[in-house]
């Protein structure tokens, strides 16, 4: 399910609906193009995955060179991203104190209840992990690579964080998820979506299986100061779903509250 990058408007706290500023949304859309697995792209593959004209494409990827954002490969004729790229990335993982407080006790509770324990936040129609530890049977750790990109249609994680927005927002994803389903099983996935919702809204935490014989549930995080972080938790079982909900439940809950509890804005 691709992303739709131009769609996400950042606003500022007490304020009406921002001006977008089309040329920088536009070179976002170029940056967010990279994707794990596909280290070089060329103006043609930009231009597909964004959307935009090639000569558009052309015009953006000079300037994000000129900046540092962006190198160019002339043996290949295409584009990698720039260190600054990964100078910001650390930047804003050293500035978070909801990863702060949340890292260390996602690890006890993963190791504690021998489960994987992830948190993402939202961008367009995906779900990023900021962190996750995967359990294993030789009781260590193993760490999803940071930035990692998951479907929010499809996820305990992306149906967690819909549950989270206004009326309208989510009728907009909705309707955008829809479009690009084109009839392809939407009806049963737009029912699972909504079950996933109203669970969020009555019991705090949702529940799905998007991957053979792996059980997910997730929950909402709301830290002040921060946009809205999604917890999950999940394990590779053959018991049914509903076991693993009544096992993981408590554990998953327990933890949002401390993290919500323990996250303090900086004075």
């Amino acid at each position: 399910m691709p992303s739709s990058p131009l769609t996400t408007t950042r606003l500022k706290p007490g304020r009406g609906k921002a001006t977008p500023n089309r040329s920088l949304e536009r070179g976002v859309a170029v940056l967010r193009a990279f994707r794990a697995g596909s280290s070089m792209l060329g103006n043609s593959e930009i231009a597909e995955r964004t959307g935009l004209s090639r000569s558009t494409v052309s015009r953006l990827t000079q300037s994000l060179i000129e900046t540092g954002m962006l190198e160019y490969i002339p043996h290949f004729r295409a584009y990698r991203l720039g260190a600054p790229v990964l100078s910001m990335a650390h930047a804003m993982r050293d500035s978070s104190q909801v990863l702060k407080v949340a890292t260390p006790m996602m690890v006890e509770v993963a190791m504690r209840h021998r489960i994987n324990v992830g948190l993402a936040v939202a961008d367009g129609d995906e779900m990023i992990y900021l962190e996750s530890f995967r359990y294993n049977r030789r009781q260590s750790l193993r760490t999803v690579v940071t930035g990692q990109r998951i479907p929010m249609a499809l996820t305990s994680l992306g149906r967690a964080y819909l549950a989270t927005l206004a009326p309208v927002d989510l009728a907009a994803m909705l309707a955008g998820f829809a479009a690009r389903a084109r009839g392809r099983g939407w009806r049963e996935l737009r029912r699972e979506i909504e079950a996933a919702v109203a669970s969020v809204r009555t019991r705090g935490y949702c529940v799905a299986s998007w991957q053979p014989q792996v059980v997910a549930l997730a929950a909402p995080v709301h830290c002040e100061g921060y946009g809205v972080h999604v917890l999950n938790v999940s394990v590779s079982s053959q018991q049914e779903a509903a076991e693993v909900e009544a096992a993981l439940a408590g554990p998953l809950l327990a933890l949002a509250r401390d993290i919500e509890a323990r996250v303090r804005l900086p004075e």
